[in-house]
């Protein structure tokens, strides 16, 4: 579970993020809103790269913003970005294993640990292939591998279907939807594709602005009046 109370970001005379109160109960949970409403920067003060002004976050009872930002990653906490971080002239393998080696987790474990993230994703190419010569699909499936690995406590997936067409985006959606029970992890999605979110997120969160507008069940989140005038446009788009 995630607590967040009263978390505040500030930058100069923006506020990203403005008292911002919900809870992230377990499972997958879906963050939503349009751009600029103020996801990635939340996602930003989990990572540690933002520090907010005000507030606190709490995951199953750890304070995550008392903690320095270089040993959340050692406590368990994932993250993909909307831009992809894997390194091309790297194998698949390797990619992975990158993240596995400053997790802080045993040497003895990577190889396993690393094959099993990537056969976790559906990655069926062989683990020595190169990152750059693979496709959109494949390239996507490798960040989510480099989130899973090691058993994570938290992952932060910023829209990790982007660009995906739709028989793509499902197989993702099945990945993302095992990670709770099979991996362990917490997971808090991100994206624009309300489908995904439908399909993998039992609870959802909603920005607007900075400002927590709707909370709860993703079906009444999805339905609520200040949700489709602020990020779906008309109710009859849904």
């Amino acid at each position: 579970m995630i607590e967040v109370e009263n978390l505040e970001v500030r930058f100069g005379g923006v506020t990203p993020i403005d008292d911002m109160t919900t809870t992230f109960p377990g499972g997958t949970c879906g963050l939503i809103g349009p751009n600029g409403a103020g996801k990635t920067t939340f996602f930003n003060v989990l990572s540690g790269f933002v520090k907010p002004v005000a507030g606190s976050v709490r995951c199953n009872g750890d304070d995550l913003l008392k903690m320095a930002d270089f040993r959340r990653a050692r406590w368990g906490l994932r993250r993909t970005f909307q831009t992809e971080q894997a390194i091309e002239e790297l194998s698949v393998y390797n990619n992975v294993a990158m993240v596995h080696e400053h997790s802080g987790l045993s040497r003895a474990s990577r190889e396993e640990d690393v094959l099993g993230a990537i056969k976790f994703v559906g990655l069926g190419m062989d683990p020595g292939t190169k990152v750059g010569t693979l496709g959109a699909r494949d390239r996507r499936l490798i960040e989510v591998a480099r989130a899973v690995v090691g058993k994570p406590r938290l992952l932060l997936l910023d829209e990790p279907a982007a660009g995906l067409p739709e028989e793509e985006t499902e197989h993702l959606a099945g990945v993302i939807k095992r990670i709770p029970e099979q991996i362990g992890g917490l997971v808090i999605l991100v994206d624009h594709d309300m489908s995904l979110v439908s399909a993998c997120c039992e609870v959802t969160a909603v920005l607007d602005f900075g400002k927590l507008i709707a909370s709860g069940p993703t079906a009444e989140v999805l339905r609520d009046e200040n949700v489709i005038r602020a990020y779906l446009g008309t109710e009859e788009k849904l």
